[in-house]
C-alpha cells in the first residue's frame, strides 16, 4: 500500500473474514496496492521438493511478477533461509501485520476460485465447500473415486488411502486367484 494511505477498513485475517467480505476487500486491496501478484506451486512440485520448499517457490514467482521490485518484504511465518530477499517473519502475521493480512485475502481469493473450478470439474470431492481441507464429505469421495490429479500423493491421508486402495487391490487379486484355483480343484475332482 501506499505509505501515505489510510487502511483499508475491515481488513484482518483472512480465516475471520467471510468469503463475501474477502471478495469485496480483495477488489479494494487491488485497486489502492502499489503492486501485487499472485504466486503458486502445482501438487507435483509440492510432492517433489516438499511443502516448505514449495511455498518459498511460490513466494519467488510472487515476487518476480510484481512490477515493482521491493528492497524489503514481510512474510507470515518463520524466516526462510532461501527467500533471496531481505524479509521480515511475522509469526501469526495475518492477524498482526496489515500488508500480510491484504496478502492472506488475495491468496484466498484466488484459492477459492481456483477450488470453485476444480469442485465443477471434481463434483465428487465437495472442493468447492471445503476448499481443499478434509471434511467428511471429501474423504468419502476419495474412498468412493479414488484420487485426481490434484491430490498430493505426499499428504499423509492421501498416502494412507493409496496404501490402503493398493492392499484392497492385492486383497481382491488374491480372492480372484483363490476362487479360480478352487474352481479348477472342484472341476477335477468332478471329472
Amino acid at each position: 500500500m501506499p505509505a501515505d494511505a489510510r487502511a483499508i477498513a475491515g481488513v484482518d485475517d483472512s480465516k475471520r473474514l467471510t468469503h463475501d467480505q474477502r471478495v469485496m476487500l480483495a477488489g479494494k486491496i487491488r485497486e489502492r496496492a502499489v503492486a501485487f501478484a499472485i504466486g503458486a506451486a502445482s501438487v507435483h512440485e509440492i510432492d517433489r521438493i516438499n511443502i516448505y520448499q514449495a511455498s518459498v517457490l511460490a513466494m519467488r514467482r510472487a515476487l518476480e511478477r510484481l512490477r515493482v521490485t521491493p528492497d524489503h518484504v514481510v512474510i507470515d511465518g518463520r524466516a526462510m533461509r532461501t527467500l533471496l530477499i531481505p524479509h521480515t517473519a511475522v509469526v501469526h502475521g495475518d492477524a498482526r501485520c496489515f500488508s500480510i493480512a491484504c496478502a492472506s485475502i488475495l491468496a484466498k481469493v484466488t484459492r477459492d476460485l481456483l477450488m470453485t473450478r476444480l469442485g465443477r470439474r471434481y463434483p465428487h470431492y465437495i472442493w468447492d465447500h471445503n476448499a481443499g481441507y478434509t471434511t467428511p464429505q471429501h474423504v468419502a469421495g476419495l474412498t468412493a473415486y479414488g484420487i485426481t490429479p490434484h491430490h498430493r500423493r505426499t499428504f499423509c491421508r492421501i498416502r494412507d488411502l493409496l496404501l490402503e486402495l493398493d492392499q484392497q487391490s492385492e486383497m481382491e487379486h488374491l480372492d480372484q486367484t483363490t476362487l479360480e484355483h478352487e474352481l479348477e480343484q472342484a472341476l477335477e475332482q468332478a471329472l
